[in-house]
């Protein structure tokens, strides 16, 4: 699988804008434009249907290296192969969902604050979706300044991958990157592009393009 230290784009098959019939083509679509990392939420779902559709993704995410992230059911971990799981602030503690699981696994916590993310401080296997509350708003200024503002010090003070996860798209990609951000989760402006893949592909090269910048400079 590939390293979350190298993942920039987090793609998530939300069932909130796709059926779960449509969700094999939608990951072929995001296998071919280069995402790094794909959640399977499915709010209201049972564990049932999510772990057998689960066990279908796998089939092409495995091929390509893609982790495949169990959004909120630790006990699909259990079941399926997946290489990680999501929970928010208000599920299961990271340390009670690895528990539950005999073997490696990533845990990600959504993170509303740098208060939230200095819990974790410790845990260095797992990943964070940063998304202070007022990100939720679509004003691309208001979401530059808090990505400015908390992405520059979760970075240089804790040890795992944080993703920004707030109304991003590509057309605001390039004001949430000058920000700060590294690596960010897209939903809505994935599955609503008329083409998926290249729509990835364009996100993954601004991504790209700003992580080679750092590199360069360093």
């Amino acid at each position: 699988m590939r390293s979350l230290a190298d993942a920039l784009l987090y793609a998530i098959i939300d069932f909130g804008y796709v059926s779960a019939e449509n969700a094999p083509a939608i990951l072929e679509k995001f296998v071919a434009g280069r995402i790094d990392l794909v959640q399977l939420r499915g709010k209201n779902r049972s564990l049932d249907e999510l772990s057998v559709l689960a066990e279908r993704l796998l089939q092409l995410t495995k091929p390509a290296k893609i982790p495949l992230i169990a959004n909120d059911h630790a006990e699909m971990a259990q079941r399926v192969e997946v290489q990680g799981v999501h929970v928010g602030q208000d599920d299961d503690s990271i340390e009670k969902v690895r528990a539950q699981i005999k073997r490696p696994i990533v845990v990600g916590k959504s993170t509303h604050s740098i208060e939230q993310a200095g819990r974790r401080r410790a845990r260095r296997r797992g990943l964070h979706r940063l998304r202070p509350n007022l990100l939720h708003s679509h004003q691309t200024g208001l979401l530059a300044c808090l990505v400015s503002r908390t992405f520059a010090k979760c970075t240089s003070e804790f040890p795992f991958p944080f993703f920004a996860s707030a109304v991003i798209k590509l057309e605001n990609l390039p004001q949430v990157i000058a920000a700060g951000a590294k690596r960010v989760v897209i939903v809505s402006g994935l599955l609503q592009a008329n083409d998926i893949a290249e729509y990835a592909r364009a996100c993954k090269r601004l991504l790209s393009q700003q992580r080679d910048h750092v590199a360069t400079d360093l």
